[in-house]
């Protein structure tokens, strides 16, 4: 890791902690909720501190189903809280953030009438496995009923529609023709996570000089009565002191609790895989839609088109946190069988694959439950930690993206609680960084390019408007005042863009933007040609030797081929289809 010119200046963000060692509040992980809480600890205008040992998001923040749902499988495990939090903050979101989060029609195919519906609720009260193999259209429709009775927001998202077999086929030819109904219903989905991560962190930042944030920093142990923290980049060590602690690791709670001295068995994490797949005969049979049905083993799994490819998810497996979580072979061929129950017609193979990848779903320790049945909610543990005996130390257990500002105002109100002050700002129905007056009709969309387009081409505009929100003015400003010319290996790329990442989005390594500065990665657009080119321009802003710049690309080479299964090739090697660096989505509200 580099240590040279603009790199110490990335790290100031470490120095402005080390300058200042104390806070009111210092939270460890950096995932969406640990994020989330950091901005509305910081719009209370708390000093808060937040690190992360890693890059932003790049946890199980990062291995999401790209979903901000409410939950409708939620409702026969009986957990109505969660549902309607789930309902509400999706609504909230939609219009708070309608740069990433857009409303998603999802339809289920339904194989039979009353299957299920004696065991619903022995399924509700003990949670055990049922012997049916799947829901029944009488069980589904009461859920969608009730589904929709907890969204009530104005008709926000549309209510559900019932089709017969002959209709459903009509309206989506390619589905299996053993289909008695299907079910079609809208949630959300949120095209950019890493992204919206990095939208709210920068609403907290720009909060004040009581917020301090920084990447690739991870907590050690404890000293001096303080956190003990080591910056993963220069190898410095430095403590800082908290009246209040957070723990937002995630589904690594427990070992954070561990270098702190406590030993906490909080979490019993899931492991959940998807595959992306580049296929254009799948992509055209989804219609536009996720398709969202039960398996035959009991799992709800996914089928969603997103950026011109094919989204398949997921698993729900028992997780070890002391190994990574990687998509395994068994793992791929059950994404195939479950495509082949849908759409039997469609043939897909690994060589569709262009990306897989895998993450730990932070969920309580659940002993013999099955996966399916852990509860998504979450809770806040007040943890004892010796070695920090005048802090306050909150674990966080629990928690998902559809959710992530309605727990964030709950755990700040945990922490100003204990540091006596009350938190006077409101976050429900706040925009998130580029949602602030984002062009949401056509009309109104057209007018802000033209408005922007000062110097730049409509299309460049309208291109960085779908990448950054509204903060794309800021991204213009920079095209304009420094050279910038488009990547020879992806036109839709800028050098001005690259520098970008690494000036203000704390972009480190070359593999923070292919995989989260941009969606390069997730839509297989990664060559040889472009990981050089960029790391080129990375490197220049950040002040890398060719040495350094080289094994950027070696190394992300191998975090493609070991975590992702990418085997990047070459440019000139013939691809099914063209990709870039923002391939437009494949859904009704791309």
């Amino acid at each position: 890791m580099t240590t040279s010119k603009k790199t110490d200046k990335l790290r100031d963000n470490v120095q402005r902690i080390t300058d200042r060692p104390s806070a009111k509040v210092l939270i460890v992980g950096g995932g969406i909720n640990g994020i989330a809480t950091f901005r509305d600890l910081a719009l209370q205008g708390v000093d808060v501190v937040l690190v992360e040992r890693n890059d932003y998001a790049s946890g199980a923040s990062a291995a999401s189903s790209h979903m901000i749902h409410g939950g409708i499988r939620y409702l026969e495990n009986g957990e109505f809280r969660l549902v309607r939090e789930s309902v509400e903050e999706r609504n909230g979101l939609i219009k708070i953030a309608p740069h990433y989060v857009k409303p998603l029609q999802t339809t289920m195919p339904i194989f039979s009438t009353f299957s299920g519906l004696l065991n619903a609720p022995l399924r509700m009260l003990t949670h055990k496995q049922r012997s049916t193999k799947e829901r029944g259209a009488v069980l589904i429709k009461v859920g969608m009923t009730l589904y929709d009775s907890f969204s009530r927001d104005g008709g926000t998202v549309p209510r559900h529609k019932f089709r017969t077999r002959k209709a459903a086929l009509a309206d989506m030819p390619a589905l299996n023709k053993n289909l008695k109904y299907t079910g079609t219903y809208y949630d959300a989905s949120v095209h950019e996570p890493e992204r919206l991560a990095l939208d709210v962190l920068k609403d907290g930042l720009a909060a004040g000089d009581h917020a301090r944030s920084a990447n690739y920093v991870e907590a050690i142990g404890t000293r001096d009565g303080g956190v003990l923290l080591r910056d993963v980049v220069t190898g410095t060590e430095f403590v800082v002191t908290a009246d209040v602690v957070i723990n937002a690791s995630g589904p690594w709670t427990d070992l954070t609790n561990q270098f702190l001295g406590a030993g906490t068995q909080y979490m019993g994490g899931t492991k959940g895989s998807h595959i992306v797949v580049d296929s254009p005969e799948l992509l055209e049979a989804t219609n536009g839609r996720e398709i969202f049905f039960e398996n035959n083993d009991g799992r709800i799994v996914l089928i969603y088109p997103l950026k011109g490819r094919v989204l398949i998810g997921t698993t729900d497996l028992e997780a070890d946190m002391n190994e990574p979580a990687v998509c395994t072979e068994e793992e791929v061929d059950y994404f195939f069988d479950l495509v082949k129950h849908v759409y039997p017609d469609i043939a897909l193979d690994r060589g569709h694959i262009v990306y897989r990848y895998s993450g730990v779903r932070p969920l309580p320790k659940h002993d013999d439950l099955a996966a399916g049945f852990v509860s998504r909610d979450y809770r806040i543990v007040e943890t004892e930690v010796p070695a920090l005996p005048t802090s306050k130390v909150l674990s966080l257990v629990g928690g998902k993206w559809t959710t992530f500002r309605a727990l964030s105002a709950h755990l700040s109100t945990e922490a100003t609680t204990r540091l006596g002050v009350a938190r006077t700002v409101d976050t429900a129905g706040m925009a998130i960084g580029g949602g602030k007056g984002f062009p949401t009709t056509p009309s109104a969309r057209t007018t802000w390019v033209a408005a922007h387009a000062d110097g730049l081409d409509s299309d460049t505009v309208d291109r960085l408007l779908t990448r950054y929100g509204t903060r794309a003015e800021s991204v213009i400003e920079t095209l304009l005042d420094q050279p910038s010319e488009p990547l020879h290996s992806d036109r839709e790329l800028t050098s001005a863009e690259i520098a970008y990442f690494a000036d203000h989005e704390d972009a480190v390594h070359l593999e923070d933007v292919v995989l989260r500065r941009t969606n390069l990665a997730f839509v297989g657009g990664v060559t040889i040609e472009l990981l050089t080119e960029i790391a080129e321009h990375l490197g220049a802003a950040l002040g890398w030797t060719s040495d350094e710049r080289d094994a950027e690309v070696e190394s992300t080479i191998e975090v493609l081929r070991t975590a992702h299964g990418v085997e990047v090739a070459s440019q000139h090697v013939p691809a099914s289809s063209p990709v870039t660096a923002s391939a437009p989505a494949a859904t009704p509200a791309s």
